[in-house]
């Protein structure tokens, strides 16, 4: 049996949920499908300091539970449960959830996030949210006067190496090659950074702490001649190997870019299908933030708003 609805929201986070607030304000009756993880990313951090309206701080999955309270209680439904499968060759759209049930939708929102790549190690899990981050802008602060390692040697990790080097004592990036993707300008400013230390040819092969990170154990040249075993001290480890956006099932219709990142229209969330927005990481490469994906949730709804009253559905 086929569902019909007005306004159907791909993907929690604060892009989904706020697209769901003024949406359901807008009276599209929004159907939001939360996916796997909901709340998104945010639910893995435990302290938010910079969303504004918290002076105190506040966790992440708190954070997320007040967004969705606040889209039902002006009427949002919220339900479990993930996209699996889309097909908006024509309008109403079709979107597959969980393999079974189809919901055909007159407006579409993909807020399904992005998720951060990680290096696979079991340490990496065991010390999630006590030293481990894939943000340094969100999670930095937390290390001032603090040792911290980067892994990564494109754009990213230079940027995020060089932001944590305004906080921390000392920065180790830690290169798998033996020398840096980045460009050129963002390569001398690591180079040149005194608090920078760059450990080329090193992968991390564990991490130590009693509860929380404070220490990473590297192997140099693995598999050659001169093969070493390094411990360094730190207190936090940043991934900074890139991100994967979850869009490939929106893919044989909507325009991403070579990683995946919905293109939008420039300054908007329209995708290049009428009818179709995007909303919050999966169509940003470059911010990554709580308040820019809430930000951009808005004004996904009140797209979806305005192209329904044009067509006057």
């Amino acid at each position: 049996m086929t569902e019909k609805v007005r306004c159907l929201i791909i993907g929690s986070g604060p892009a989904g949920y706020t697209a769901a607030i003024y949406a359901s304000r807008a009276n599209l009756s929004p159907v939001l499908y939360e996916g796997m993880q909901p709340g998104g990313q945010l639910t893995t951090t435990n302290e938010v300091e910079n969303f504004p309206g918290y002076p105190q701080g506040i966790t992440g999955p708190e954070l997320m539970e007040d967004l969705k309270k606040q889209a039902e209680r002006f009427g949002a439904e919220i339900r479990f449960g993930m996209a699996t499968k889309a097909d908006l060759s024509a309008s109403p759209y079709k979107i597959t959830i969980d393999g079974e049930k189809e919901i055909e939708a007159e407006t579409l929102i993909i807020s399904t996030g992005a998720t951060a790549k990680y290096l696979g190690l079991p340490d990496e899990a065991k010390y999630a949210g006590s030293g481990v981050s894939a943000c340094a802008t969100c999670d930095g602060f937390f290390y001032r006067k603090r040792k911290v390692a980067v892994v990564g040697g494109g754009d990213t990790a230079c940027e995020e190496a060089t932001y944590l080097a305004g906080l921390a004592d000392k920065v180790f990036l830690i290169v798998r090659k033996p020398f840096l993707r980045a460009s050129k300008i963002m390569q001398d400013r690591v180079l040149t950074n005194p608090k920078i230390e760059v450990l080329f040819e090193c992968e991390t092969v564990g991490l130590t702490g009693d509860k929380v990170v404070q220490g990473a154990d590297l192997v140099k040249r693995r598999g050659q001649a001169g093969e070493e075993q390094l411990h360094i001290e730190i207190d936090g480890f940043f991934l900074a190997i890139g991100h994967k956006p979850n869009s490939d099932i929106f893919k044989p219709w909507i325009e991403t870019d070579e990683v995946g990142y919905i293109k939008t229209i420039p300054g908007t969330p329209r995708t290049n299908v009428p009818g179709v927005f995007a909303a919050g990481d999966v169509a940003d490469p470059h911010y990554r933030q709580a308040i820019t994906a809430a930000g951009s949730g808005c004004q996904a709804a009140i797209e979806a708003e305005r192209y329904l009253s044009e067509k006057g559905i």
